[in-house]
């Protein structure tokens, strides 16, 4: 049976290390030579929002400019580690600034970022494995 991007794109977050055995890893910093570092943050306050059982963390590799963190891509992304898949919530870039938000409001959908937001996800994924991401972790107070 071939699965969904949704699925796929969960078990590319298995294979990083985000994910293991329905947990999400602490807050940390997946380092690899020669690449930006990819940053991960538990998002609680997202949980459950838009669909019960979700779990809502932000995935992003940031820059400098200026004395300023920028983001280049964020995202956040609902898990729904009981039937092992995974959604994008939003996407944010600092430069050009860009926001686009899937669920705008309880409730609503926006198909068409909803569709974007999740294929352009299970290609950034497949980049930061190819990349060698989620080999070397730095837990959230090592990263600082």
């Amino acid at each position: 049976m071939r699965k969904t991007v949704y699925e796929t794109n969960y078990d590319r977050l298995v294979k990083l290390g985000i994910v293991t055995e329905g947990q999400i890893r602490p807050n940390g910093r997946s380092q690899s030579g020669g690449y930006m570092d990819l940053v991960l943050e538990r998002l609680p306050h997202l949980d459950n929002v838009y669909s019960k059982g979700s779990l809502a963390v932000s995935i992003a590799h940031y820059f400098e400019q200026n004395g300023d963190l920028c983001s280049d891509p964020e995202m956040v992304l609902l898990l729904h580690p009981e039937i092992k898949s995974v959604e994008a919530f939003s996407f944010n870039q600092s430069l050009p600034p860009y926001y686009q938000e899937v669920f705008p409001e309880p409730g609503k959908v926006c198909l068409a970022y909803k569709k974007d937001q999740n294929n352009f996800l299970r290609t950034w994924l497949t980049n930061l494995i190819n990349q060698r991401h989620g080999k070397t972790w730095a837990d959230s107070m090592e990263a600082a």
